[in-house]
């Protein structure tokens, strides 16, 4: 029916509740910061983050002014704020500074029933499997390890390398033309409405919607080929896969 399956990952694949406001995360980064002798405040912390979330933001906007979703890597934020205060951090301090950063402000991590077999049985009838993902290079690759399902892709975009998201039709055509794959061999298969069903509308190709607990409320039109609206992972298979 399809050669390549392009995957959406949080609310798709993954199920995950992350809470980035919370007062524990930001006393605990106002710790890991103050382990380096870099004096933060909570309230100066969480403004200074999202300051400079903005101001990265900006920078990629005015270099991809026809791109509507853009984003940011967000190490580069970590880093500016050892920076403000005077301290130089390696790379790999970065790279911890950002894990821990995830690690606390999620509050679960699991695999949605169902998703494991379907890889399986794609794999079995040579199909490709690729993810598309809104999502950080330093939460994400170690999250996909963690949760199995990294050694399933045959290729992987993710939004902050790329300083687009969806549903930009840059980030589709970025997939299409790294792996070189057809517009007509292909379904998008996502829990968003707008960034997974509109952008993969947008693009050209067809998609199975699947609504979950997470997924955003659909207030537009539904533009998707297949839907399934009860959140059960299982139920994909006998409708996209020949």
């Amino acid at each position: 029916m399809f050669k390549n399956y392009i995957f959406d990952l949080y609310g798709t694949l993954i199920d995950i509740r992350t809470d980035e406001d919370s007062e524990t995360l930001w006393q605990k980064m106002v710790m890991i910061y103050g382990y380096r002798n870099c004096e933060y405040s909570i309230f100066e912390i969480r403004r200074m983050y999202k300051e400079l979330c903005s101001k990265e933001k900006s920078k990629v906007k005015a270099e991809f002014p026809a791109r509507v979703n853009v984003d940011i890597d967000l190490t580069k934020v970590f880093r500016e704020l050892y920076e403000y205060k005077g301290y130089t951090p390696s790379d790999e301090e970065v790279e911890f500074t950002a894990r821990v950063f995830r690690c606390i402000s999620t509050k679960f991590i699991k695999l949605y029933d169902g998703v494991i077999d379907f890889l399986d049985s794609l794999k079995k009838k040579g199909k490709k499997i690729y993810l598309l993902s809104n999502a950080q290079r330093s939460f994400t690759v170690p999250e996909l390890k963690m949760m199995g399902l990294y050694d399933y892709f045959d290729g992987i975009l993710i939004s902050s390398d790329e300083r687009v998201s969806k549903p930009d039709f840059d980030f589709f055509d970025a997939l299409f033309k790294k792996y070189k794959l057809k517009k007509i061999e292909s379904i998008m298969i996502g829990n968003d409405f707008r960034s997974d069903i509109g952008g993969a509308y947008n693009f050209g190709i067809r998609s199975l919607y699947i609504h979950q607990e997470i997924s955003s409320p659909i207030t537009g039109e539904l533009l998707s080929d297949f839907t399934v609206m009860d959140g059960d992972f299982r139920k994909i298979k006998p409708l996209i896969l020949r």
